[in-house]
């Protein structure tokens, strides 16, 4: 491997994900691999689980961490011939090369405007990293993708599932703001690559970009689309084709222990209670809310190793 920007970058996902179980028998094991090298996180978004995650996998492996906060320091460029006489101080161009200078890897960051379809879509920031840096990238949430999580759902998924097909379903929930595409577009390409009976629901209005969940089936009727499901994998998003915008806030789409049935429930954190889902499913024993913020850290962890090994 020798960036991760996106799932592709996995080649046998199946073998990734029983190295990343295996690191938690002995999260130590291959710390040799970073020994005097550096991981640089670059954070154009505040973050708590992949900040921290990430940053303990590295150590895990014996690496050194810097962290930067961009939006708190300058604004950066990233189109190319402008004239930078406004508020922008430094262009992708150098930035990029002279952070390649001090970190063996630079894993970054950053969300979608929401409102220009067309630039989210380009994945400008990450894809001006992969362009003009001369170390591997890996990305912690885009604007349209979010691998590390969806790697992390994976492991929760293998971990945790008693059949060898089971049925998962990716659900629309409320929530008062608009929030990205980036968790859903990850669960969805994982399940492109998963042996699973996979459903899509949310309300009409909510489709995602029809690339990324072409081949699947989406249910408008969130009960039905809930019948004996093993794993109900809720998220809210803002609506693709009318870009950016809230639709919908009906609460009836919320997640409650009476339409979960024996279901397992899965959410990337942080969540609403009361909103995207009741308390008496995330404080059920059927939640693994916190498993997969545990397998975050794993799941960091094997990606770094992995280009570490090939550095």
């Amino acid at each position: 491997m020798k960036k991760y920007t996106s799932l592709n970058d996995i080649e046998n996902l199946s073998e990734t994900i029983q190295k990343a179980i295996q690191l938690k028998e002995n999260p130590y094991q291959f710390a040799h691999l970073g020994k005097q090298k550096t991981l640089v996180m670059l954070f154009f978004n505040a973050s708590l689980r992949t900040r921290l995650s990430t940053e303990k996998a590295a150590k895990n492996l014996g690496m050194q961490v810097s962290v930067l906060n961009i939006t708190n320091a300058w604004s950066m460029e990233f189109e190319d011939g402008t004239v930078m006489n406004v508020n922008t101080s430094e262009h992708i161009k150098e930035a990029a090369q002279v952070i390649s200078q001090y970190a063996d890897i630079i894993a970054v960051r950053a969300f979608p405007t929401l409102k220009d379809k067309e630039k989210d879509t380009a994945e400008i920031v990450l894809n001006s990293f992969v362009k003009y840096a001369t170390v591997p990238i890996v990305n912690m949430e885009s604007a349209t993708d979010h691998p590390l999580q969806a790697l992390a759902d994976a492991i929760t998924i293998t971990e945790k599932k008693t059949t060898s097909k089971p049925k998962v379903v990716l659900s629309w929930a409320p929530h008062p703001k608009a929030l990205p595409h980036s968790v859903p577009n990850a669960f969805v390409h994982l399940m492109h690559r998963m042996d699973v009976d996979f459903v899509i629901t949310h309300p009409e209005g909510y489709e995602l970009n029809p690339e990324v969940t072409k081949g699947f089936h989406i249910e408008y009727n969130q009960q039905k689309a809930f019948e004996n499901a093993d794993f109900i994998y809720a998220k809210n998003w803002s609506s693709f084709n009318e870009y950016g915008k809230v639709l919908n806030e009906d609460s009836n789409w919320m997640i409650t222990e009476e339409k979960m049935g024996d279901g397992k429930f899965m959410h990337c954190l942080p969540i609403r209670r009361n909103v995207v889902a009741e308390d008496a499913v995330l404080d059920s024993n059927n939640s693994l809310v916190i498993e997969q913020a545990n397998n975050r850290t794993f799941a960091a962890q094997v990606v770094l190793q992995e280009i570490l090994t090939n550095l």
